[in-house]
């Protein structure tokens, strides 16, 4: 049965969305709305947009007059890049087994575009947390968060997602990111730490988190193996 906390909509997205990775739904076709309802206990309105969330993201899709079924060709995309995730969870997704390995904490005074994005005064200090996410013990990314050090309470669980870091410590619950998304090609330090040639391209991101007060609260950079890690998405046209 589904509980109703946090978002019963959301556990019926995330409890069938499983059932589709886990291929339980015989020959691909999804059971008639009345029947998800009452296997779960909930409303057919919330099976109905769970339903809707699932077709939006590309999970499954409707056949006028046939039913509901699963696409093979949305299940390729792990991880949809307008949500927040976890590394962790990007790895899993992507059917690695997933470690995280903290490089260094250290404050220091914010860099000219940190300051920048994160709304600081040039001489501020800010908390740099450095960590290397591993695939059965083969780095796969790195990635750098730098936090506004006067909304840092006390030190603890750096290893833990950025995410909980800032709930846990600074009192912020991260709302959304703005991300750049950058092709680069990697110098000597990232080469050496992501075990890869100097000059191998990769992907980077450059991103500035946001709090419920739609205040910046981390400038975040990542870069990822390319070879070990794709992202896909589904792109559609609007209407006109």
């Amino acid at each position: 049965m589904i509980t109703r906390n946090p978002s019963l909509t959301d556990q019926v997205k995330s409890h069938l969305k499983t059932r589709i990775v886990n291929e339980e739904f015989e020959g691909g076709r999804i059971p008639p709305e009345t029947e998800l309802a009452s296997d779960l206990g909930v409303s057919r309105t919330t099976v109905r947009e769970a339903l809707s969330r699932l077709e939006h993201e590309g999970t499954i899709y409707r056949r006028q007059g046939a039913g509901t079924f699963v696409n093979p060709t949305g299940l390729q995309i792990r991880s949809r890049l307008e949500d927040i995730w976890s590394y962790e969870q990007v790895l899993r997704d992507h059917g690695y087994t997933p470690s995280v390995r903290v490089l260094s904490i250290a404050e220091q005074p914010a860099d000219e575009a940190t300051a920048e994005a994160l709304e600081l005064e040039p001489d501020a200090k800010v908390l740099v947390i450095e960590k290397l996410f591993l695939e059965d013990d083969e780095p796969v990314m790195l990635t750098i968060n730098r936090i506004p050090h006067d909304i840092v309470n006390d030190a603890g669980d750096e290893d833990a997602p950025v995410y909980e870091f800032l709930e846990a410590h600074c009192d912020r619950t991260l709302g959304y990111y703005l991300s750049e998304i950058i092709p680069v090609v990697v110098d000597e330090t990232i080469a050496e730490t992501l075990g890869i040639p100097i000059g191998t391209a990769a992907l980077s991101f450059d991103e500035i988190g946001h709090d419920q007060n739609n205040e910046p609260v981390v400038r975040a950079t990542s870069w990822f193996r390319d070879d070990l890690l794709r992202f896909r998405l589904i792109r559609r046209r609007t209407g006109a």
